[in-house]
């Protein structure tokens, strides 16, 4: 009978970070690249220049410890707005590289060392979105059931999430996502949840993951923070529960968070 310390969780950190843009969310990875972590980005943002800009200022030298594959479908201007040109690839190529990174190294064999980043959940959505599209046929009338292309876009990223999270991916992952805020109930309270495809996802999307905190701006609005406790809005959770203090700043969090979860 396993024991609780080889699960997986005592090993690879699996966590869900929220916040609006501008956040610093992506620039927050800056702290694991100092502490030597490996990390490797499924990049569907094209926003990395902020990480970049601090990695030099913090630790140039390890900034060779950061690749990153980008993915995104081509676009072209038609009557009806943006279309993809061509055949949209981005969430296919994003699927096969969770199966082989483009240096020939299996994702799910990182270990613990290195961190598998999703940024962000929000893009990968949209891809999983124009693929949906891409593959639903048509109807008689030759328009396609926009219901059906929002159920295989969800069941996409939902097994996504699951591989992610499971405990056959050897890696520490982290998905950055942004927020959407959406009424729950029926009695007009809102509530935070990340933006997936569509807004039915949203809610489940949390359930994956034992680990969310939330980026966001410092009270005084003069640096950015990571915060680890709920708040009124957001239902965020870690392992280290009250042992973690409930607000990190940006520069430190994710190494500092890692360092206490893992318990070293």
């Amino acid at each position: 009978m396993p024991a609780l310390t080889e699960h997986g969780s005592a090993k690879f950190i699996k966590l869900l970070l929220l916040g609006d843009a501008g956040t610093a969310k992506t620039s927050s990875l800056v702290s694991l690249v100092k502490a030597g972590y490996k990390v490797r980005i499924w990049d569907f943002d094209a926003l990395l220049s902020p990480l970049i800009h601090r990695i030099k200022q913090i630790c140039p030298d390890k900034i060779g410890n950061v690749s990153f594959m980008t993915f995104r479908d081509k676009l072209k201007a038609s009557p009806v707005g943006p279309i993809v040109d061509g055949t949209p690839k981005a969430f296919n190529d994003a699927i096969k590289a969770f199966d082989k990174w483009e240096d020939g190294t299996v994702p799910a064999q990182w270990g613990e060392g290195t961190v598998a980043v999703i940024d962000s959940l929000s893009r990968w959505s949209d891809a999983a979105m124009r693929w949906g599209e891409f593959i639903t046929p048509a109807g008689k009338g030759g328009e396609k059931d926009g219901r059906a292309i929002y159920g295989e876009a969800q069941r996409a990223i939902a097994a996504g999430l699951s591989m992610l999270t499971s405990d056959g991916f050897q890696s520490n992952v982290i998905v950055i996502a942004h927020i959407t805020y959406q009424e729950r109930g029926g009695d007009g309270i809102m509530k935070g949840f990340p933006r997936g495809p569509g807004s039915a996802l949203g809610p489940d999307i949390p359930t994956y993951f034992p680990t969310i905190l939330l980026a966001e701006s410092s009270a005084d609005g003069k640096s950015k923070v990571i915060r680890t406790a709920p708040t009124a809005l957001l239902d965020l959770k870690n392992p280290l529960g009250g042992q973690a203090p409930a607000i990190y700043q940006t520069d430190v969090a994710l190494a500092e968070f890692f360092k206490q979860a893992k318990g070293s």
